[in-house]
């Protein structure tokens, strides 16, 4: 995968605050043993291609594994329960994304609080998501998809990683502000929604650019629009979805957290 040297740089800086925060709490042997990443998502996702590429980069400066673990379903609360149900050590990391905070909103009855058990670590990302459509749709620009899915109307399927996902908000926010109607399809991940985008299977998704990028360069996915309000330095000659849709935004952040019985142990 061919990154910008901005891209990377943002990468390298974020992590590297998971060894600075280890040093503000954690013996200075840390770590003397593999530690678990956790990821909310099935492999092939923008979360887990981030995981894997902080986990190589922590690997080599730490001299210890950083073992990726996909845990998907329930729109990432599997892994977020796993985490806030891991030994206070250090060694069970959580792979933050927005489907945290939107999970709030979304279930009504859950086993854990975010806000009170997982205490920020590093804030690694933010990125925009991707209006991407296979081959089999016509369109070739935002106004001409929206004309394209109001003239067949609930025909048109909208993957996404699953419920709750950013991909999924990115989606219906999308849906809302332009009145479209479409099906929308949840998966157990972008990788296994990216697969069926490209089989044909459904038409639209939102992926995250990282997850995104080299279909859009093979030309295999069609890029229509990403959805932050400026341009993507990735994707410089791909329009904005608001250049179209006026006061459409969304985008992905991503990040680290730990159980925060850790952190209010060590800071006792």
């Amino acid at each position: 995968m061919k990154l910008s040297r901005r891209y990377l740089l943002h990468l390298a800086v974020g992590a590297a605050a998971l060894p600075a925060a280890a040093r503000g709490g954690w013996a200075q042997t840390y770590p003397s043993r593999p530690v678990r990443l956790i990821v909310g998502l099935a492999p092939g996702s923008s979360l887990d291609i981030l995981a894997r590429l902080m986990g190589q980069w922590l690997t080599e400066r730490l001299g210890q594994p950083f073992v990726i673990e996909n845990r998907p379903g329930a729109g990432t609360n599997i892994a977020t329960e796993a985490v806030v149900k891991a030994a206070p050590d250090g060694y069970t990391l959580l792979m933050v994304s927005p489907g945290n905070a939107i999970n709030a909103t979304l279930y009504d009855k859950l086993n854990f609080n975010f806000i009170r058990d997982i205490a920020p670590v590093a804030s690694i990302m933010r990125t925009p998501n991707v209006m991407l459509v296979n081959s089999s749709v016509p369109a070739k620009s935002v106004p001409e998809f929206i004309a394209y899915a109001k003239a067949h109307p609930g025909q048109l399927s909208m993957a996404s990683g699953g419920n709750g996902t950013a991909s999924h908000m990115a989606g219906e926010l999308f849906k809302m502000m332009t009145g479209v109607n479409m099906v929308h399809v949840p998966y157990r991940g972008g990788g296994p929604a990216l697969t069926d985008l490209l089989g044909g299977q459904v038409q639209l998704m939102f992926p995250g650019t990282t997850a995104a990028i080299e279909y859009i360069r093979a030309g295999t996915l069609r890029a229509l629009a990403v959805t932050t309000a400026t341009r993507s330095e990735v994707l410089p000659d791909v329009p904005t979805v608001g250049d179209f849709v006026p006061g459409y935004e969304s985008s992905l952040m991503d990040g680290v957290g730990v159980p925060k019985k850790h952190a209010t142990r060590d800071h006792r």
